[in-house]
């Protein structure tokens, strides 16, 4: 009995040191990781390098040669206690291929063209052969298995023709080339380059671990492969997209969608071990896939490559790093050819994208920033590097010398292509269309993700769905609809409803820009039937993320002008952004038919809401082919002076701003300026002038009233034509006067008066 109680204590003890040396294991990688992370990224280079050399020094390269004792106390080399780490270093793999695919865009492959092709082409296959053909020359001692020399050759060459996507990306964004043509042309290529190295990767994999290398095997590898490929890239999408959505809006626990992604990158991880190729693929892939999610919100984006920044991309590589031992670079032999592999890797990489470049018609200059910028290998070298190591395809000599040489070509790159990239000069049609773009990433539309719509059966409320539709439909916005029935059953409201919002999804997608008629069946429409439309479902439907709420009642407005309880209440339980939709005041007034000849009415006045609203107004216009008049209400009377600006430069610049934007968007637009004492009459005298619609830019105040602005509220209540409120987000209602709780202060102005100036903000 007592020599049981002495084992168990001692079992106990065992598993405690064991635990403690893991985190301390885990600590050190961090510190020394995130330290020369830091230091590398500060002298221009990638901070992922850092990490790697942080756990090259750790190892026995550095640490272990100055102090081996406490080197191998903190790193010992049992199985047991090793296994621990590597378990997490392990799981960083999958992880890091997951990022990996989800930085994938396979969009701008599609946009930048063949030339990205031809370099791939050129930039895989050369320096795949100088790999094959090194691994065929290597002296047995540096193989593992030297009877399996075709095996060594698949990896070492798939291994030199891999260029490490982030670290190009990471260059190219610093020096401001993202959005330049040779930027995206350079970035394109990598990705293809890395996908198509991957899924070679895991077929070298898949044939390694069979042993052999029969027809037959290579056939089931291929061929798996490929339809794995095939079908994740079809009915895997929609599968994936529905799951994180069925996530976002089903799961109230935290970081449920993160479990999602998590659970499919793990599930196709074991597709692909199953059909016999690495596991990396299938984590790759569903990186790509979990990237295109419709609803993917940068908030859970950012969460994911949160943790996976702070602690697996170190501990991965700073393992990696351990791996490694310098010391071995002692011996002249294994120095000169890791020289030799370094030069053959370069010269391979770098002739082979420079040969597709100029194959592409790209200049000598554009083809020599193409060939720097493959030459690096960084965090895809290592990965496979150690997957290989695990695997036994290299030997531990043979894995520090390819550890080296993705450090050497990794280091050499930025300042390389920083070169390179300073003497590229801008042509001109570049020059347009980077100013194009610029406007572009001011838009409002083009940043909306996802829409919420709240409608009654009115004809208000189903041109209010036809809205969604034009905003949402040229790119297949998913669309939620809660509808109101006030004459007819909440589901006959809700096919009325869907019916319009595609129809405006059709239109909106046939006049897209990039030409491309988008079929609404592969659009994300929802209906929620099952409650009533009020503050409660608004904000339990607002807290799944939405970037916009359109509202579309009849009764908006009371028989005195005012904001009705009805649409208050609605608002309230959503502190986005808001687009809300009042019939016009004449009599017998219809819903807006906007086609060819008629004219929406923007108020601008330069603020940022206003710009809000001028892009709506243009996506409608484009869409359905009607025109934009922009209108600039200069207020006189105001301040000390005459109150009127004899430059016009504020007005004029605004003015050029709009129609800067509406030449982006093909759309005719008529400019005009007039001076009034009051903003919302001379609105609504203009809107009386064949205006089928205004669309409006307003703010919201705070209060637990909607509060859109004495403007917004006097042309709402007098315009004949319909009007378009393009309301920006707001603080949460009662967070005034929370404030004012807590700081002992209270406001003295009733929240809800109305700011006494006729000046237009609007809002």
């Amino acid at each position: 009995m007592a020599t049981t109680a002495a084992w168990a204590a001692g079992g106990q003890k065992s598993a405690g040191a064991s635990e403690a040396l893991f985190i301390a294991q885990i600590l050190l990688l961090l510190v020394v990781g995130r330290s020369f992370g830091e230091l590398l990224e500060r002298l221009g280079q990638p901070a992922v390098m850092g990490q790697l050399i942080g756990g090259i020094l750790l190892g026995p390269s550095l640490f272990g040669w100055l102090w081996p004792e406490a080197q191998h106390f903190i790193f010992p080399a049992d199985a047991a206690q090793k296994s621990m780490t590597v378990a997490v270093a392990d799981l960083g793999i999958l992880m890091l291929l997951l990022l990996t695919g989800m930085e994938t865009d396979l969009r701008l492959v599609r946009r930048v063209g063949a030339a990205c092709f031809s370099i791939s082409a050129t930039g895989i296959v050369l320096p795949f052969a100088c790999g094959f053909g090194l691994a065929q020359l290597l002296p047995d001692s540096l193989l593992p298995r030297p009877d399996q020399r075709l095996v060594a050759g698949l990896f070492l060459g798939t291994a030199l023709s891999i260029s490490s996507v982030k670290i190009v990306a990471i260059v190219v964004r610093e020096m401001n080339f993202m959005r330049r043509d040779l930027g995206q042309v350079i970035v394109a290529s990598a990705i293809i380059e890395d996908t198509i190295g991957w899924v070679v990767i895991a077929m070298t994999f898949g044939i390694a671990t069979s042993g052999t290398l029969n027809p037959m095997s290579l056939l089931a590898t291929v061929g798996g492969t490929i339809l794995f490929m095939v079908l994740s890239l079809t009915v895997g999408r929609r599968i994936v997209f529905v799951l994180i959505r069925w996530a976002n809006d089903t799961l109230r626990s935290e970081y449920a969608v993160i479990t999602v992604i998590l659970i499919i990158m793990g599930a196709m991880a074991l597709i692909t071990n199953f059909i016999g190729v690495h596991t990396v693929l299938g984590a790759f892939v569903a990186g790509i896939l979990v990237g295109e999610s419709p609803i993917l919100s940068d908030r859970i984006e950012s969460q994911l490559r949160g943790i996976i920044t702070a602690l697996f991309m170190p501990v991965f590589f700073g393992m990696a790093g351990l791996e490694a031992d310098l010391t071995v670079l002692a011996d002249p032999t294994l120095a000169l050819l890791t020289f030799g592999l370094i030069i053959v890797a370069s010269v391979g990489k770098f002739s082979g994208a420079f040969a597709g470049s100029r194959l592409a018609n790209l200049s000598w200059k554009e083809a020599f920033a193409v060939g720097s910028a493959m030459n690096a290998r960084g965090s895809t070298e290592v990965i496979v590097a150690t997957i290989g190591l695990s695997m036994n395809i290299l030997s531990h000599n043979l894995f520090t010398m390819i550890v080296t040489m993705a450090v050497a070509t990794t280091l050499m790159m930025p300042p390389m292509l920083r070169w390179a990239l300073s003497r590229i000069p801008l042509h001109p049609g570049e020059k347009e269309r980077l100013e194009r773009e610029t406007l572009d990433e001011r838009g409002f539309v083009a940043r909306l993700k996802r829409l919420l719509l709240v409608a009654d059966d009115s004809a208000i409320g189903r041109f209010t769905a036809q809205l969604a539709g034009l905003l949402g439909g040229a790119r297949g916005m998913p669309t939620t609809l809660l509808p109101l029935a006030a004459r007819s059953d909440p589901q006959s409201a809700a096919d009325s409803h869907l019916e319009a919002l595609k129809h405006g999804a059709r239109v909106s997608a046939s006049a897209a820009m990039e030409g491309e008629n988008l079929s609404v069946d592969h659009m994300q429409f929802t209906t929620r039937t099952d409650r009533p439309a009020n503050a409660e479902s608004v904000a339990e439907e607002a807290r799944k993320g939405y970037d916009l709420m359109l509202i579309g009642i009849d009764r908006a407005l009371t028989s005195k002008g005012a904001y009705s309880k009805k649409l208050d209440e609605l608002t309230s339980g959503f502190d986005g952004p808001l687009c809300l939709v009042f019939k016009g005041k004449s009599k017998g007034a219809r819903v807006p038919v906007l086609d060819q000849g008629t004219t929406i009415l923007v108020p601008v006045n330069g603020t940022e809401v206003s710009r809000r609203a001028a892009d709506v107004a243009l996506t409608m216009a484009r869409a359905t082919g009607a025109n934009v008049r922009a209108l600039y209400v200069q207020l006189t009377g105001q301040g000390s002076g005459s109150g009127t600006s004899l430059s016009h430069r504020h007005e004029e610049a605004t003015l050029k701003d709009v129609s800067d934007m509406a030449e982006r968007y093909g759309v005719a637009v008529k400019t005009d300026l007039r001076t009034r004492r009051a903003a919302a009459e001379t609105i609504c005298k203009e809107a009386a002038r064949g205006t089928a619609v205004v669309v409006m830019g307003v703010t919201q105040r705070s209060g637990k009233e909607l509060l859109l602005g004495e403007t917004a509220a006097g042309v709402v209540a007098r315009c004949e034509a319909p009007v378009v409120l393009v309301a920006a987000e707001r603080a949460r209602r009662g967070d005034t006067e929370a404030e004012a709780q807590r700081t002992g202060k209270a406001d003295a102005r009733d929240p809800r008066a109305e700011p006494s100036s006729n000046e237009y903000k609007p809002d």
